[in-house]
């Protein structure tokens, strides 16, 4: 998969976003905010991130939806 600076990714195994700020052959270099604000910066190899949005909040959304007003039957 190709990542270029700027996208937003995220672990395959879930986590915060992170902003792709330069890209190496096998590693990807990262930004990304705390949970108490503060600012973080990795390499991480390109085979664990993923282009997208968090896996865990796509179920979150999926469950918010069945809830719905007027399904009630």
């Amino acid at each position: 998969m190709a990542f270029a600076p700027g996208d937003v990714v995220f672990l395959k195994s879930g986590g915060s976003p992170m902003t792709v700020t330069a890209v190496g052959e096998d590693i990807v270099d990262c930004l990304w905010l705390g949970e108490e604000g503060e600012l973080f910066r990795e390499s991480i190899p390109s085979v664990a991130l993923m282009i997208g949005s968090d896996p865990v909040d796509e179920d979150e959304d999926d469950e918010d939806s069945e809830d719905e007003p007027g399904d009630d039957e």
